[in-house]
């Protein structure tokens, strides 16, 4: 097959730039011809074609100029399925890893401060990719759609009318063995946590949607031999605890997972975050809350905790207390679901699909 993939730009540590990578990579192996089409990328997997599609203007314009500009970048050449990862005009399959925005504003609002809620979402920016997500979610524009939880599949039927059997869901994958080598006495001893700590990890980026500031809140009610290591960028607030440990971004993360004893992890608003199946991969139990669609990949009490809001800083306080004080290992999920090569495996077989309807 000859495949056109859509991402607009590639970050070291984001998830779903990664994810493409390692997409392209099995394409090419299987003797697909893959096209990338990005405004920036840097190391395109080998044997794949790179289309650079730059656009200018401001943060509120460039997502609906990316969206023509691909178009008509893509209208020069002729493929075989069209696969998009971006918010754009018209595919064959787009993979809604990113949720829907409107839900996301949605939540925003709910656990903003009362003075902040009436500003939220009113910006030129989320008109503009609102506008483009319902031209996305328009089953004249786009064949059949990939969601990577329950949870995305329920917002996309509830705001869009787009036919049920036309949603996949193809759940993360993760390079479980990576997971599982991680050094924890030599990272332990990095970060200056002692053998008798227990060790809380919170990994991510954009703390404000992934909820960190209930996290550190949560921490001032735990006993001192508890601890969290924040691993991701940001600006450490303010007034946080003695307990609460700042790495900034690790290309080795997998120590990180191997120095703790839990994850953490209370997003405002996450389609399935796949820190947490890292985490699960690592072995360790994980607590979050419904707003993630990772929950889903939680059974409770065997391999975490899944609190019905990010918020409630009491119910997450105990959910930590009740793991720190568990001397059994949690159990971690058939490690052929948490895998790269089934998440591989159940996207072509959609992208294969969506091609004979277009052939046909």
């Amino acid at each position: 097959m000859k495949l056109a993939l859509i991402r607009r730009q590639f970050s070291a540590t984001g998830g779903a730039e990664l994810y493409v990578q390692r997409l392209l990579t099995a394409l090419a192996s299987a003797g697909h011809e893959p096209h990338l089409f990005a405004e920036s990328w840097d190391g395109a997997a080998g044997g794949v074609t790179l289309h650079r599609v730059p656009v200018s203007g401001s943060r509120a314009e460039k997502p609906a100029r990316f969206a023509h500009a691909v178009e008509d970048a893509m209208a020069r050449e002729s493929f075989d399925c069209v696969f998009s990862l971006e918010r754009t005009l018209k595919q064959d399959v787009y993979r809604a890893g990113d949720g829907v925005h409107r839900v996301w504003l949605e939540r925003r609002r709910q656990f903003a401060p009362w003075w902040k809620r009436p500003f939220i979402g009113r910006g030129a920016f989320h008109r503009n990719m609102m506008a483009i997500e319902a031209q996305t979610f328009d089953p004249a524009n786009t064949r059949r759609i990939i969601v990577n939880s329950e949870m995305v599949k329920r917002e996309i039927l509830e705001h869009f009318k787009f036919p049920s059997e036309r949603i996949h869901l193809v759940r993360n994958g993760v390079d479980v063995e990576r997971f599982r080598s991680g050094k924890r006495a030599e990272t332990r001893a990095r970060f200056g946590v002692n053998d008798d700590e227990f060790l809380l990890l919170f990994v991510g980026s954009g703390w404000e949607r992934k909820g960190l500031r209930y996290l550190i809140e949560a921490m001032r009610s735990l006993p001192a031999t508890t601890r969290l290591l924040v691993v991701g960028k940001g600006t450490p607030p303010a007034g946080s605890p003695p307990t609460v440990i700042f790495a900034s971004s690790m290309t080795d993360v997998e120590h990180a997972f191997a120095a703790a004893d839990l994850f953490a992890f209370v997003p405002v608003y996450e389609p399935s975050a796949n820190v947490c199946a890292e985490a699960l991969a690592a072995g360790l139990p994980v607590v979050t809350c419904s707003q993630n669609g990772a929950a889903e990949w939680i059974r409770e009490g065997v391999n975490g905790t899944v609190l019905p809001t990010p918020d409630d800083i009491p119910a997450l306080v105990r959910a930590i207390m009740h793991w720190s004080g568990r001397d059994a290992p949690a159990s971690c999920p058939d490690v052929g679901a948490l895998g790269l090569d089934r998440n591989v495996a159940e996207t072509l077989a959609i992208l294969e699909l969506a091609t004979r309807e277009k052939r046909a």
